[in-house]
């Protein structure tokens, strides 16, 4: 069976892709990458000789080009942002090419998800602050329905996706204490990566003020304390 690679590219800085990632990158014939979510100098390290921007290129197209290349014997990378495991919309694509005698190997990547919790300095479950993490989206032209506020009653870290331009609504939904501690993480991990902290009652018009508009996380709960969380010890060092 012929066969093609997906790949995270990670978070945005180029040095956070994996190894593995790295290799196939440079050693591609043929690059379909994720438009102006992938960092430019990670689609300079590469070295194909045909490099497909996929903004505003529909499935049936990037299907196309990626059984194209294949077939002609071309090593085809498919590079995602972040880990293509969350709202990556890979699965179709893996899907259609699986009909066409076509297989995928994914290379993880690190989601801009754990890069946020980097630039926070904290960690996502925290002792006695929480023990879980919800990620989500808001529901919006390709969504129908979600369930933001049955998720921010847990009182559980929630991270927000894809909700950014809508900032004001979503958060007007969330059904936790207003004064609960929430952030905006902006462009985790690149170079104009921005930070805005406050509670759910005005993280929304802080952001605003900070020019904040697209490409960012959402994240809410006690863990963006990080270290004044009023965490507890960990077994691991008792």
């Amino acid at each position: 069976m012929h066969k093609f690679y997906i790949v995270g590219a990670g978070p945005g800085a180029p040095d956070l892709i994996t190894v593995r990632g790295m290799d196939l990158l440079r050693r591609a014939d043929v690059l379909i990458y994720a438009g102006s979510l992938v960092n430019p100098a990670l689609v300079a390290e590469s070295g194909a000789g045909v490099r497909l921007d996929s903004w505003g290129m529909a499935l049936p197209e990037i299907v196309g080009a990626i059984e194209e290349h294949v077939r002609a014997g071309k090593l085809v990378v498919r590079l995602h942002s972040g880990d293509p495991a969350l709202y990556g919309a890979i699965v179709e694509q893996m899907a259609e090419l699986s009909r066409r005698g076509i297989e995928a190997e994914i290379v993880p990547g690190v989601s801009s998800l754990f890069a946020a919790a980097a630039a926070l300095k904290t960690q996502f479950t925290l002792r006695d602050v929480s023990e879980s993490l919800v990620v989500t989206r808001p529901a919006g032209a390709t969504l129908e329905s979600d369930l933001i506020p049955e998720f921010s009653r847990l009182g559980q870290t929630m991270v927000v996706f894809l909700g950014t331009e809508r900032m004001e609504e979503v958060l007007a939904r969330v059904e936790c204490p207003p004064e609960t501690p929430a952030a905006i993480v902006y462009h985790a991990s690149w170079p104009d990566q921005k930070i805005v902290r406050g509670t759910v009652a005005d993280i929304a018009q802080k952001a605003r003020a900070a020019g904040i508009e697209r490409t960012a996380l959402i994240v809410i709960g006690k863990v963006v304390e990080g270290a004044t969380s009023g965490f507890g010890r960990s077994v691991l060092y008792s």
